[in-house]
């Protein structure tokens, strides 16, 4: 989602397409909950989870309109919209297919794990766009101090906890391919935000002698 395409008739920015996106994985869960109809907490719990996070993405936008000048700002025409609709849109609502599948009742161990995966890694992310945003608007070139300090790519690592959990609370192996692919795509990420961030900032070599890219004292 990081080259545009040549327009075929569309042209739109990836962050509106994210947003329809966004909102077709709403509906893919409610239309699973239609059809297969709501047994257990495991059903309560990711609703209320992956439907809060969808609809927090869409009123960021709504209370700090600066973001839409700061990310996914590329235009792309209509073969990539449509690709970002089937992948952000229907793909990232799998573990919710997983979970409605799943006929066995949620184990207090799985919502232990999940829960506080989901609230840290919200407030991670959030915190990190929002010192970000701030940051740049007050004219700041490289950010890394505050959240930011140990992890150079810290809003990422919010983001995989979140989708972790969605995949923890499904109960099957199969959901965690979505923070699996996830994780891929923010490798080829991350290297591209390396190279340009070395090229771009003279004290990046400092900040990647006391930081590390995604994990803390991992990676």
């Amino acid at each position: 989602m990081q080259t545009s395409t040549p327009s075929l008739g569309l042209q739109v920015t990836q962050l509106t397409a994210i947003n329809v996106a966004k909102a077709i994985t709403i509906l893919c869960l409610i239309t699973l909950a239609l059809i297969y109809g709501i047994h257990d907490q495991r059903q309560v719990i990711y609703l209320c989870l992956h439907i809060s996070y969808c609809g927090w993405w869409l009123l960021e936008q709504w209370l700090f309109p600066q973001r839409r000048q700061q990310i996914f700002t590329d235009k792309i025409g209509l073969a990539t919209f449509l690709v970002v609709l089937l992948f952000v849109g229907v793909f990232y609502a799998l573990p919710g297919y997983f979970t409605f599948i799943n006929p066995n009742p949620i184990p207090y161990g799985a919502v232990a794990v999940a829960l506080p995966l989901y609230i840290f890694g919200t407030l991670i992310n959030t915190a990190a766009d929002v010192q970000k945003m701030i940051a740049k608007d007050m004219g700041a070139s490289l950010v890394n101090d505050g959240i930011w300090r140990s992890v150079r790519h810290v809003n990422y690592l919010g983001d995989l906890m979140r989708y972790t959990s969605f995949s923890v609370i499904s109960g099957s192996v199969w959901a965690f391919l979505l923070p699996g692919v996830i994780f891929l795509l923010y490798l080829q990420r991350i290297t591209q935000k390396e190279q340009s961030m070395a090229a771009k900032y003279p004290d990046f070599a400092a900040y990647q002698q006391s930081s590390t890219r995604l994990f803390p004292l991992i990676w």
